[in-house]
Formats: structure tokens, C-alpha cells, sequence
């Protein structure tokens, strides 16, 4: 966060009432209108003056997940974004705990909706607040401009209307971005479509909320599967990425950002309540339990696999595979051959079907990391 969003010394130096910000006598009917203007930002400090400086702790919407600035909100399509999205607006504008346990400050939120009808809304409006009342501090809106068609002006209006925001969803950032002007390179209008808003978040110190997709590709980094260029991220404050494997109610939100410390959070999802909540305990250890459930379906159905084939076909990293197999032959979970082979215990296989016609399952993106059984999927 710049230091230049902070009250520092008059970088013009002391001036009477009578003058103005430029040179030269003011008159009184003038004076006004020319008071009314900023004076000009400051934009470099000496090192000595900067580390004697005071200012105040950045504004978080969710401690240590969404903090003052551009957040980017990321994950494949209906994985539950919109609905995580939601959680957190209407318990930030009620002041309940986010995401059922991180304390928030409460204040004013703008969601806009922008591929919602106001009955899908309420539907699940209905669903999450399960008979609680909807907090009166909650602005929802199915419509906004593009941010170069003026609507970055319509966010600044509804934040200078409500100077005690928290947080300003937009779902999704697509519907806002606007077209690349011509001639400019992609990168290029990815940073700026981001920085239109972000000037705004900043003039205002709020958190805005920018719900994104991923791209189908797998990737090792997190970051690399959000869609489009590096200029997204690059230009946001915090990226954060949602993951979670199809029919399966755990996730993981991986964090990241410059005022956030690298984490992953793992949550659980209620189709139900319509609720996301974080789980006790490290994300790793409920990502170890999904690559030996991954991995026992897949030698269910395909028996007699080796560690690289299922690596391969669950977009998995092989020196994991053959830790997970190794170590599920010691629990008894499965048989090996002593060609490297492997199949569940006991002879439980799926509908037989021909192992060597096993094919790739579809699954969200791919994550390296260095623990035992870890899955990089979710």
C-alpha cells in the first residue's frame, strides 16, 4: 500500500489562508473553488524522512485474506466463487464472523451481481441467511458499466456516499473490463483495465473484490492458471484461488498478495446453507487425504496401473504418486506387483473396464509442493 494514501507534510510548504496552492493572490469568491481541489500528491521521500514516518495498519475486510486494494478471486467455472463471494459480503455488512470463524469489522458492502437476475439473489440470499435477517448494509446491483464507460465513476459515487465500506464485490470482473483499445498489447490492457479500479480502491483505502476464471490449463504455480495475461495479477494487490475437485465438498483458497502473508486455507463447502467455512488444521493434510482418495478410485476402475500412468491421468506429480502408492500398501489399502503394478487390496475393482484404456480425468489445476501424499489438484 502506498504511503501516499496517508496524511504526510505539505509537500508545498506552509501557505496562508489567502494563498492558494499556486503563486499569486486569491480572490475570496475563487478561494473556495480552488480549496476544494487536492493538493497535489506526493510522490518521493527521502530514506531517512520515510523511515520516521507513521501510518496507520492496512484495512482488512477478512484478516490475513482480503485486505484495502484489488483482490482477484479466481477458479474454474461453478466451483463455488460466486457463492463464496456472497458469504463474505453478507457477513462482512451483518459483522458476523467470515467464512464462519474470522472475526470482521462490520460496515456498508456493494455486490454487484452482474450475471445474477434479483431472483437468483434473493434464492440464495434465502438459502445463506437460513431465516436471519438481511443486514440493511448489504447494496446489491445486477448492472454497472464498463470501468472505461464510466464505471469506476458509479463505484466512486456509491464509496464517496458511504465512506465506512468495507468491501465492493464485483462478479464477475469481465462483465466491467471493457475491450482492449486497439493496437495495445494484451498484457498492456490487462494492467489497465485492473488499474482503472484499483485507483479507486485506493482513493477510498477499500477492498474490492474482483471475481475471475482460471484458464483450463494445468500449472504447477497457482498464480499461472488465473486467466489472462500476468498484468491481472501483476496488477492486483492479492490473488486469491479457489479449488476444489468435482463432487467433493472440501477446497482449498490459496492466498497470496503484497499486505497478505502466502497461505492456503482450507474450506469446506454446505451445498445446503450455501455456506464456505474454514477447516481446523493445515490445508495439507486434508489435501493428503483427496490424493489417496484420488488415487484409490482410479485403481478401482483401472487396475493394474503404475505410479507414472496415474500421475498422468490424474494430473498429479509422479515422485507423489509413488509416495501416496508405496504408502498405501503399508496400510493395507493397496497390492502391489513385483513389477511395480498396482491394484486395491483384496481384489476391489471397479466395472472392469480395460486398464489400458484408462484416459485423463478432468480435474482443476496442478500445485507442486514438497509434503508426502499432497495432492496438487483440488
Amino acid at each position: 500500500m502506498s504511503p501516499a494514501h496517508h496524511p504526510t507534510p505539505d509537500p508545498n510548504g506552509p501557505h496562508s489562508g489567502a494563498q492558494g496552492p499556486i503563486s499569486g493572490p486569491v480572490s475570496g469568491r475563487d478561494r473556495g473553488r480552488l480549496e476544494a481541489v487536492p493538493p497535489p500528491r506526493r510522490t518521493a521521500w527521502d530514506a531517512e524522512e520515510l523511515m520516521t514516518m507513521t501510518f496507520p495498519p492496512p484495512r482488512w475486510a477478512v484478516p490475513g485474506i482480503v485486505c484495502e486494494g484489488v483482490t482477484l478471486l479466481a477458479g474454474p467455472p461453478k466451483v463455488g466463487k460466486s457463492w463464496l463471494s456472497l458469504n463474505l459480503a453478507l457477513d462482512i455488512a451483518a459483522g458476523r464472523p467470515a467464512l464462519g470463524s474470522i472475526p470482521v469489522e462490520p460496515g456498508p458492502v456493494l455486490y454487484l451481481a452482474l450475471e445474477d437476475t434479483p431472483r437468483r439473489l434473493q434464492s440464495r440470499m434465502r438459502t445463506v441467511l437460513a431465516g436471519r435477517p438481511a443486514p440493511a448494509g448489504l447494496t446489491l446491483s445486477i448492472a454497472c458499466d464498463p470501468m472505461p464507460a464510466g464505471g469506476d465513476e458509479q463505484v466512486d459515487v456509491w464509496l464517496t456516499a458511504h465512506p465506512g465500506a468495507r468491501l465492493v464485490v464485483i462478479d464477475v470482473f469481465a462483465k466491467v473490463r471493457g475491450n482492449a483499445p486497439a493496437g495495445v498489447a494484451a498484457y498492456d490492457a490487462d494492467y489497465a483495465a485492473m488499474g482503472r479500479i484499483k485507483r479507486v480502491a485506493d482513493r477510498h483505502g477499500v477492498a474490492v473484490l474482483l471475481v475471475h476464471h482460471v484458464r483450463k490449463a494445468a500449472a504447477e504455480d497457482f498464480l499461472a492458471t488465473v486467466s489472462g495475461t500476468n498484468g491481472l495479477a501483476g496488477a492486483a494487490d492479492a490473488v486469491l484461488v479457489l479449488e476444489r475437485a468435482r463432487a467433493q465438498a472440501d477446497g482449498v483458497l490459496h492466498v497470496t498478495g503484497r499486505d497478505v502473508d502466502e497461505t492456503d486455507y482450507p474450506l469446506a463447502f454446505d451445498p445446503d446453507a450455501g455456506a464456505w467455512r474454514v477447516l481446523d488444521g493445515r490445508a495439507e493434510d486434508y489435501l493428503m487425504r483427496d490424493t489417496r482418495s484420488l488415487v484409490m478410485r482410479y485403481v478401482r476402475d483401472y487396475p493394474g496401473q503404475r505410479p507414472k500412468q496415474i500421475a498422468e491421468a490424474l494430473q498429479l506429480d509422479p515422485g507423489t504418486v509413488r509416495q501416496t502408492c508405496r504408502r498405501m500398501v503399508a496400510d493395507g489399502q493397496l497390492h502391489a506387483t513385483p513389477g511395480g503394478q498396482y491394484s486395491p487390496a483384496g481384489g476391489d475393482t471397479g466395472d472392469g473396464r480395460d486398464s489400458s484404456a484408462a484416459e485423463p480425468l478432468s480435474l482443476p489445476s496442478s500445485r507442486h509442493t514438497d509434503g508426502p501424499d499432497q495432492a496438487k489438484p483440488l
